[in-house]
């Protein structure tokens, strides 16, 4: 092994973050959640998910495929449908031992007007100049769960993602970052932890502004971006999940609660400091035959200051529905991407098929 060449990596990787802009916000829309039962149960998942949607979750939880073969779509819109978010995913079992998968995001807002190169040459306005731009964000995240037989009940996982995100003609990034996660199941217990942009997911920035558009800025008192690297820092996710059956197992109760740990300092979250912000999630989910669910679920508990000056706490909560039948599983929840803002709530809908369901390396789900 080439010693020289590892410690040249990690020093450039090192030199990059000094040099780099770390973003308190980045990347959100990897944030949203997928699937309708997660998004349902206030989007809480990386204990208790055991299907297709693991690879966004936790890719540990993949091992809990109960096919050779599993496929995933979603579509939302959300603020009205001026945004659009869809996810797809395909995963598929590799032997005994090992599982993967493929899955992709993609959010997304057309149709945005372009004013400015409203005003021509001479300064007169013409409405024959102004355009149309979309802003996009999409991610590939390959992932990759095994099971470890000499350690009885832990499953390990592991996600590369690449992201393109994209604002018209104007600008454009391209990423890169690691998410690793795990899994430990005890009797009706299942405990994971999830971190996320493990290393600092990296967005290298490119601008192309036309010099009408950099004029337009400086008029307007607007910042001239210029091409530059935005970090993604990383989070961790601790989630325990409980599973109890009742009336001759025909009725199951699953309880799971996500602690989503931020280290950029201090958010408008129930737990927070200035080293490390706690955001809690609480879901549920109530089956019938393993065939019918109702969830709930709240997140994104908040202190904010009414009209009248005082502070109160408030919560979202979130609802939804699913249907299973044979290999096909159709799931509904009504959240609020918006969080306790202005923005109404949206209907999401999503739907899994499993495909060569029975094979000799199906497992049980332990949740």
């Amino acid at each position: 092994m080439n010693f020289r060449k590892i410690f040249f990596v990690f020093s450039a990787v090192a030199g990059l973050s000094i040099t780099a802009q770390t973003v308190k916000y980045s990347n959100e829309f990897l944030a949203v959640g997928v699937g309708a039962r997660a998004l349902g149960m206030g989007n809480v998942g990386v204990a208790s998910v055991n299907d297709v949607t693991s690879g966004y979750w936790n890719p540990a939880g993949l091992h809990g495929l109960k096919s050779n073969m599993e496929a995933g779509l979603m579509h939302a819109e959300y603020f009205a449908g001026i945004a659009k978010y869809d996810y797809g995913a395909l995963a598929f079992r590799i032997d005994s031992l090992s599982v993967g998968s493929a899955s992709f995001v993609r959010f997304g807002v057309d149709n945005i007007p372009n004013t400015t190169e409203l005003r021509d040459a001479n300064g007169n306005i013409d409405y024959d100049r102004i355009t149309s731009f979309s802003a996009t964000d999409f991610a590939a995240i390959l992932s990759y769960a095994r099971s470890i037989p000499k350690l009885k009940g832990i499953k390990i996982g592991g996600s590369a993602k690449i992201i393109r995100r994209r604002i018209g003609d104007f600008a454009g990034s391209w990423g890169f970052g690691l998410d690793v996660g795990a899994n430990y199941n005890y009797k009706k217990w299942r405990f994971a932890a999830v971190g996320r942009d493990i290393t600092g997911t990296f967005n290298a920035w490119t601008y192309n502004l036309s010099q009408s558009m950099v004029n337009t800025f400086a008029l307007t008192g607007n910042e001239i971006p210029s091409n530059n690297v935005e970090i993604t820092v990383p989070r961790l996710i601790l989630g325990a999940a409980y599973t109890q059956n009742f009336w001759k197992d025909k009725i199951g109760l699953t309880a799971e609660i996500n602690l989503i740990n931020t280290f950029d300092g201090k958010r408008n979250v129930m737990i927070k400091s200035n080293a490390i912000s706690t955001d809690p999630t609480i879901g549920l989910e109530l089956s019938y035959l393993k065939m019918i669910f109702l969830r709930t679920g709240i997140n994104n508990i908040q202190k904010i200051t009414d009209i009248t000056g005082k502070r109160i706490t408030i919560i979202q909560p979130n609802f939804g529905v699913g249907i299973k039948y044979k290999v096909f599983s159709l799931d509904y929840a009504l959240t609020n991407f918006g969080g306790n803002a202005v923005s109404t709530y949206s209907n999401i809908f999503s739907l899994k098929i499993e495909i060569n369901r029975k094979n000799k390396h199906s497992t049980k789900s332990s949740i």
